[in-house]
This record gives structure tokens, sequence and C-alpha cells, in this order.
């Protein structure tokens, strides 16, 4: 029971986003009746195969995890159903949180690294052109 109450803690920071004012469900934890913790689909609303494949490229590095995959439930819908299954006493939502971290990271080195190039293009391009005068 407290553990059921900890994993529905951890799941509320990712539950909702706000969109047109209101509150909208961006992110639903599905358990079939008589499952344990680790092994769980999660719903992700508004997403795509952008995020799915990311998601689980990251999350399937973690060895814990026994299983990771996700399907597109219809193409004219925009939502993902990711299922994760974990091995040993590590409950499924665990994995899944690290996962959105490290892609996160990873975004943002990617961002970073951009902008850095972006950014030294100029500098190189107006050093040219003063040079020129």
């Amino acid at each position: 029971m407290e553990e059921d109450q900890e994993l529905e803690r951890k799941m509320s920071g990712l539950k909702t986003s706000m969109a047109e004012g209101e509150r909208k469900t961006a992110l639903e934890m599905v358990q079939a009746a008589g499952t344990d913790r680790h092994c769980v689909t999660f719903v992700l609303h508004e997403e795509d195969h952008t995020l799915g494949n990311s998601l689980r490229y990251m999350i399937m590095k973690n060895p814990e995890v026994e299983f990771c995959g996700y399907t597109t439930t219809h193409p004219s819908e925009s939502k993902i159903n990711l299922r994760i299954q974990t091995r040993g006493a590590l409950p499924a939502v665990e994995p899944f949180q690290r996962g959105l971290n490290e892609l996160m990271n990873v975004c943002q080195h990617v961002l970073d690294k951009f902008e850095a190039s972006i950014k030294e293009y100029k500098d190189q391009k107006a050093s040219r052109n003063e040079s020129s005068f």
C-alpha cells in the first residue's frame, strides 16, 4: 500500500501539463489487474515516434530493464504507449523518470553545442568582414 502511494507521488509530478488555460493529462500509467509495479504501460498524450524511440533507447540502456517498447495507437492519434518491464525490485517508474532525465540532458547538450557553433560561425564571419575593410 505504501509502495503504491509512493509510486503515485512520483507520477503526480509528471501527469499534467498546461494547455489552453486548463489542466490536461499528459501522461497516464496503466497496470493490468493483478500485476505488480515492475511491469507498467505509460500512455503519453500528444507525442509520437520522435519521443517514443528516443525514450525507449535511453531506458533500454539501464541493465535493470528487461523490456521496453512503444507503439503508436493509430496514425491519426498523437499518443504512444510505452511499456517497461524491470528485473528485481526496481519499479518501472524509476527507469522511466531516469530515461526522461537522461534524454533531457542529451538534448540540452546538443542544444548547447549547436548554439556554441552558431556563435563561433558568426564570430568568424564578423572577423572576416572586419579584416576585409
